[in-house]
């Protein structure tokens, strides 16, 4: 795991290089007036669901959803998707309920775009176009570097698409900078026998749902992951003094999208953990950093690299083996 979160700087590079891939993209969805989108996809890909999903609605104002899979793998229902716009997004692309579900919406009309670490996966060959993670062989079970390439190709895509320009001079020494940075102090303070909470709005709640993933995965532990805003409509109320709340704020996020949250967290709970440099913590508060970038997107990609370094030190500070989860495969079939 280690290994793979300290090759992110250079898929990054990698998928910063392919210009083509993006381009050939950006012009196929130009052609077409799509009247929306769906996103296809599972656990960590699912996060990074997520983050594309904000990316197309800020950037591009079309409605878009997540596809539930077992609509056609359970429910063997009949699509309608003339004018529709799927993206599959998958570490292996080889899971047979998302394999079905592209293909019935292939054959209902939609473009199928896919994003694997497998140019020769399944899905990847029935795509219209697929977009190659090029993540390389990912051997730990907690997927960290194809999350990451994930969130940056998506990114790379709705640019190309959207004909705004990737402002990605600076990520790769960005997250380098975040692999020297010291989190031992942070991750000494974190007991994973205590209720963890992670919270995060906006392109920050992708890395918060993923945070929370990563944590319980491999140290076994329950976590929640939810949106800030949502915390206040009802999970609130299990809050106590004992809770340890992770907020996620990168570089340039709205400040004031979060201050109702966190002054009602702050009744109750001492201090909290904030990661990027986009909060507004106090001097108890547990700052674990970020990166600086040219725009709250580009942090949040970044800023994946901290979340994953967090975990992983807080599995080896727990004797735990991050690398072989018990109960996990590195590829998951589901049906």
């Amino acid at each position: 795991m280690k290994n793979e979160i300290f090759e992110v700087p250079h898929v990054f590079s990698r998928l910063i290089s392919a210009t083509d891939v993006f381009t050939e993209a950006g012009s196929l969805l130009r052609e077409k007036n799509y009247r929306s989108a769906l996103i296809l996809a599972r656990g960590t890909s699912d996060n990074a669901a997520h983050f594309l999903k904000y990316l197309i609605e800020t950037q591009l104002g079309m409605p878009v959803g997540l596809a539930s899979a077992s609509s056609v793998t359970v429910y063997n229902t009949n699509l309608h998707f003339e004018d529709v716009l799927v993206i599959a997004i998958s570490q292996s692309g080889q899971s047979p309920d998302l394999v079905a579900y592209a293909k019935s919406a292939k054959s209902a009309g939609a473009t199928l775009i896919s994003m694997t670490n497998d140019p020769d996966s399944p899905l990847a060959q029935i795509a219209r176009i697929h977009i190659d993670l090029m993540a390389g062989p990912e051997l730990a079970v907690a997927a960290t570097k194809s999350y990451a390439a994930q969130l940056l190709a998506s990114y790379l895509l709705v640019c190309a698409w959207s004909g705004k320009p990737a402002e990605v001079a600076d990520l790769v020494s960005a997250t380098n900078l975040l692999l020297t940075k010291d989190l031992a102090p942070g991750v000494d303070q974190c007991d994973i026998t205590r209720e963890i909470v992670v919270l995060g709005r906006g392109f920050s709640y992708p890395n918060a749902r993923e945070a929370a993933l990563k944590i319980q995965e491999t140290n076994k532990v329950s976590v929640q992951g939810l949106s800030a805003a949502d915390y206040l409509h009802g999970p609130i109320s299990a809050l106590t003094p004992d809770t340890q709340v992770f907020i996620f704020a990168p570089d340039h996020f709205p400040r004031a999208s979060l201050n109702d949250a966190v002054a009602r967290i702050r009744l109750t709970v001492p201090s909290l953990y904030w990661f990027g440099r986009g909060g507004e913590p106090t001097a108890t508060d547990i700052q674990m950093g970020g990166a600086q970038a040219q725009n709250e997107i580009v942090a949040t990609i970044a800023d994946s690299v901290l979340l994953q370094r967090f975990v992983l030190e807080l599995c080896l500070k727990n004797g735990v083996n991050p690398d072989s989860p018990a109960g996990l495969s590195k590829v998951t079939l589901t049906f």
